[in-house]
């Protein structure tokens, strides 16, 4: 396997080596067609080359990138780790249990599958992620994404039986297995997307998720994932509603029940709510002084459940029980495929919102103790952990905040204490787990709500954004309420479309200014803003913030134009003086230049080392007009990475009118791919900078000091762009 390398020809050993600088031309053209030809293109075959058989080391390192446990577990410090895993992997797997249980209730399945899901996919995790510090497993986000589509395929309604002939009552056994299916199915389905997208190196797709949309959509979540749990705060029976607004005919629902609400089922989860506000509370508090956190849920869910199996709550107060928890472990079920057509939308949308929470808290915790987290691998990681999981009745998993910081303040220091959590959770299954039948739903509320104290701080971002970036706090708005209104699905659809549509807004209408110098600097800045700013005699330096494309080149023209004089009004006078002159000259008058609007391009001023040749037409002085008060506009192009089409026209039209009233134009800081003297002769894959040359807009670049008029100075890289 042979790999082409290209050379070109023709270009002085004096500029090889140059191209980190913007260049200035050493010759002046007077007319596009004295611009040289292209260099020659070398083709050279015999540079380098790959063996075409696959190398050990090649296939070591493909490996160890798959598998990145092979690479970090060898060396691992046992005598300066373990302890600290272990005692974190307890912590954490304790906190497993009772999420796992209240998070299978959020997505509206059988608990179990909750303490399926804390085990699987974090035991895969060990060996295909590169976060030392996430804890993966369920996450209540993605947990009411499920619920909601469980809810709208399967209601409950769907699986009445009538009882004597005269009451209808839900078949429960039924309606789980149904939904454990289609949820096992969207698990799938989802960590397909996800290993596809990291396999694509496409993880770069999270960045269309922008802090404030992720915030805004998980702020959402929260009341939604609220809502979804007063039924059983409450101790009433709702009818799922889906789609659109479904969540105030939820509420709307609830309000119309509040007359029958069981009044031990309330009063069970308010006391569990008080009484783990106040620990979670103390925790936080000596934080530095305990070993561990207390683990209050556990303790909620031990005492409650010994409370209503000693009480009989279930038939003496009528307080609904989670039931039944098979022990033991399933075998392996392959998905459903008819219904890959139904929820292959979600099952993206979970995706990306999974692994969005996921690397951003990966690469906090990486950042804080100073290692990489490699962000496609992680799209793969939880993607297998997703994929295989949903084969042994698991639910789409993401990472938890709360786990993570208990893994991180306990001690944790690898993927080992992830381990030792899912071993924790395979005790539970196998032994322990058949002894929480009698738990009742009001714990398992209690405790979702109480979590989502954290999200409903990010209300906060509110007050932050408004002092900082109103379109960022306009970009949280939208969210929140797109995802309160249309439901998680639609609601992330029409956040990201918003986001991207405030990108383009901020593209279309940029920040214009002219810069000045600094004194005694090479520092240029906006004089508008800066009091030390002061331009240069006779050179107005403009810029724009954003890059130019179709969008926003019609304004960058205009404001251009306008650069403290009325380019238009002068040139229309210019021509009408020239009528006048010619019409009054009997002995014939000087012609004016015939250049279309859209025609071949500028007329090139001709510039050269001495002065300039006298015009062959009259000045704008001899014509008795006024003059400009500068003589050069430079387009500093700084932070232009293109150029299109319809920028190139625009850009001549400045050009030729500029020239119209005896005023240079200069471009500089043309950045891209390659310098300014290489000429590729493909526009189409060249720079910006050599697009510019090709199509006929000459990139001058010079230094401002001074700027002798005909005249092309060495080339000095002088703009410092504003950060």
């Amino acid at each position: 396997m042979s790999f082409v390398s290209l050379q070109w020809t023709g270009i002085p050993n004096s500029q090889v080596g140059m191209s980190h600088r913007p260049y200035c031309f050493p010759w002046a053209p007077s007319t596009l067609a004295e611009v040289p030809k292209p260099p020659t293109l070398v083709l050279n075959f015999s540079s380098f080359s790959l063996p075409t058989r696959c190398s050990g080391s090649a296939a070591k390192s493909l490996l160890f990138r798959f598998l990145p446990f092979l690479r970090w577990l060898p060396r691992y410090p046992i005598k300066d780790w373990l302890l600290g895993d272990i005692v974190s992997g307890f912590s954490v797997g304790i906190m497993h249990l009772p999420q796992g249980l209240a998070y299978a209730l959020l997505a509206g399945l059988p608990p179990v599958t909750g303490l399926y899901s804390s085990f699987y996919p974090v035991f895969l995790y060990f060996f295909f992620g590169t976060s030392r510090h996430n804890s993966v497993g369920p996450f209540a986000v993605i947990s009411v994404m499920i619920g909601s589509l469980t809810e709208s395929m399967l209601p409950s309604e769907n699986f009445l039986e009538s009882v004597n002939g005269t009451n209808a009552t839900v078949n429960e056994e039924l309606r789980d297995a149904a939904r454990v299916e289609l949820v096992a199915t969207i698990t799938v389905l989802t960590g397909i997307f996800q290993v596809a997208l990291g396999l694509l190196q496409f993880g770069f797709v999270v960045t269309y998720l922008s802090d404030p949309l992720v915030r805004g959509y998980t702020t959402a979540s929260s009341v939604h994932v609220l809502v979804s749990q007063l039924k059983n705060v409450f101790g009433v029976s709702q009818s799922e509603h889906s789609g659109p607004l479904s969540l105030f005919v939820t509420v709307i629902d609830l309000c119309k029940k509040l007359p029958d609400t069981n009044v031990g089922t309330l009063v069970t989860a308010i006391i569990a709510m008080v009484a783990i506000l106040i620990v979670k509370e103390l925790n936080h508090k000596f934080a530095a002084k305990l070993p561990m956190p207390i683990p209050i849920e556990l303790i909620t869910i031990i005492v409650s459940t010994g409370i209503s199996y000693g009480v009989n709550l279930k038939d003496k107060f009528g307080i609904s029980v989670v039931g039944n928890i098979p022990s033991g472990l399933k075998p392996p079920v392959a998905p459903k495929i008819s219904y890959f057509g139904q929820v292959v939308g979600n099952a993206f949308a979970i995706a990306v919102v999974g692994y969005a929470i996921c690397i951003s808290l990966g690469k906090i915790f990486a950042l804080k103790h100073g290692y990489k987290v490699d962000s496609n691998q992680e799209l793969i990681a939880l993607g297998l952990s997703n994929f295989l999981g949903g084969f042994f009745q698991c639910f789409a998993i993401s990472c938890s905040m709360s786990r993570s910081l208990v893994q991180e303040s306990t001690g944790g220091n690898s993927q080992v204490a992830g381990v030792i959590s899912s071993l924790v959770i395979l005790v539970t299954i196998l032994k322990i787990g058949e002894l929480f039948r009698d738990l009742p739903k009001a714990i398992l509320a209690a405790i979702i709500i109480v979590n989502l104290k954290g999200m409903f701080k990010q209300f906060k971002d509110l007050s932050t954004l408004w002092k900082t970036n109103r379109v960022d706090l306009l970009v949280w708005i939208v969210t929140f309420v797109a995802t309160l209104l249309l439901n998680l699905d639609i609601g992330l659809a029409v956040s990201v479309a918003f986001g991207l549509l405030t990108v383009i807004f901020r593209t279309q209408l940029p920040h214009y200014s002219i810069l000045g110098r600094i004194s005694d600097t090479d520092v240029y800045r906006d004089v508008k803003e800066y009091e030390m700013a002061q331009e240069v005699p006779g050179v107005k330096i403009f810029r724009s913030s954003s890059t130019l494309y179709f969008a926003n080149v019609e304004l960058y023209g205009h404001i251009a134009l306008q650069s403290g004089i009325d380019v238009d009004r002068l040139i229309e006078k210019k021509k009408k003086a020239l009528k006048k002159l010619k019409k009054h000259n009997d002995a014939g008058s000087p012609s004016l230049p015939q250049n279309a609007e859209d025609g071949p391009g500028p007329a090139v001023i001709e510039l050269s080392g001495g002065e300039s040749s006298a015009p062959s037409e009259p000045t704008l002085h001899s014509l008795g007009l006024p003059q400009p008060s500068f003589h050069a506009v430079i387009l500093d192009f700084s932070p232009v990475s293109f150029v299109d089409t319809v920028s190139i026209k625009i850009l001549k039209n400045i050009f030729k009118d500029f020239h119209e009233i005896e005023v240079d134009v200069f471009v500089a800081g043309c950045g891209g791919e390659g310098d300014l003297q290489s000429y590729e002769p493909r526009p189409g894959r060249a720079s910006f900078g050599t697009q510019l040359i090709v199509q006929g807009v000459p990139p001058w670049c010079s230094h401002p000091q001074g700027f002798p008029r005909g005249q092309v100075l060495q080339v000095v890289p002088w703009i410092q762009s504003e950060p």
